[in-house]
């Protein structure tokens, strides 16, 4: 059996939390580049198989789909923001690392994956326009509604459509950063895959924001002329998401499990 134990497990997502502190700004500046692309590319994909579903069968679809780019990300060992928010939290509540450290991997590490994640998001416009020399066909259209969705219809809710982004992005990394940690749950490649699998499905699935995969959808909207303004993009959708990221991944993921599996509970 590969099946990590939960006692063991929370051993093993500290390990890593010491281990990602100590990374040097180059390495976590490159894993997050890494990172933020293959997310991109993940969503592209999501987005492109899903074209004429109705919502319930696009939303399953896109769903089972997504994961792809987290589990390539879990395999490689990337370093990945929204992942880090739990794991680098678990290590300052057990002593493995401190609030600097831990801030420090958080700041170059979201950099990186915002570089990457922009990086892909604008070669794959080049793509779908042929160098800008068309219209981008229908998975330009998609990237464009959806990132419309993510930021003007938040803006035409005020304060409730910023508090909405915020809760949305807590529901989202919840699920996600369960993913990291599950990435450690199993010692074999197949298992890794089919455990990060579960939860991040489930957030895709429900469209709940992540402050990394939008990275990715909003830009390139506005690279293929989505009416967003750099303004809009980042008060209505990746400040408050990036915060309630921070909240589901530090709090319900990394603390919530670090006090449910305590050595001295047990």
């Amino acid at each position: 059996m590969d099946h990590v134990a939960p006692l063991r497990l929370m051993e093993e997502v500290e390990a890593a939390s010491g281990k990602k502190a100590a990374l040097s700004v180059n390495c976590m500046l490159l894993k997050g580049f890494m990172s933020g692309a293959l997310l991109a590319y993940a969503t592209a994909l999501a987005f492109k198989v899903t074209e004429g579903l109705p919502p319930g069968p696009a939303a399953l679809v896109a769903g089972a789909v997504f994961p792809v780019g987290f589990a390539m990300i879990v395999l490689l060992g990337m370093e990945l923001a929204t992942g880090n928010f739990a794991v680098l939290a678990l290590g300052v509540a057990r002593g493995r690392t401190d609030p600097a450290a831990m801030l420090r991997n958080w700041g170059w590490v979201y950099l990186g994956n915002f570089i990457g994640s922009v990086f892909v998001g604008y070669l794959i416009a080049v793509a779908l326009t042929g160098a800008f020399g068309h219209e981008a066909g229908a998975l330009g259209d998609k990237v464009i509604a959806v990132a419309e969705a993510k930021t003007l219809s938040y803006a035409d809710d005020g304060a409730a459509g910023w508090l909405t982004a915020w809760v949305k992005g807590i529901l989202c990394n919840w699920m996600v950063a369960l993913g990291t940690f599950l990435g450690l749950s199993s010692t074999s490649s197949a298992g890794k895959v089919v455990s990060v699998w579960l939860p991040v499905a489930t957030f895709f699935a429900l469209g709940y924001e992540h402050s990394i995969v939008n990275m990715f959808i909003i830009p390139t909207a506005i690279v293929l002329g989505a009416d967003i303004t750099a303004g809009q993009w980042l008060w209505w959708n990746q400040i408050p998401v990036t915060l309630g990221n921070i909240v589901g991944g530090a709090l319900l993921t990394g603390m919530l499990l670090h006090h449910c599996n305590r050595p001295d509970r047990h």
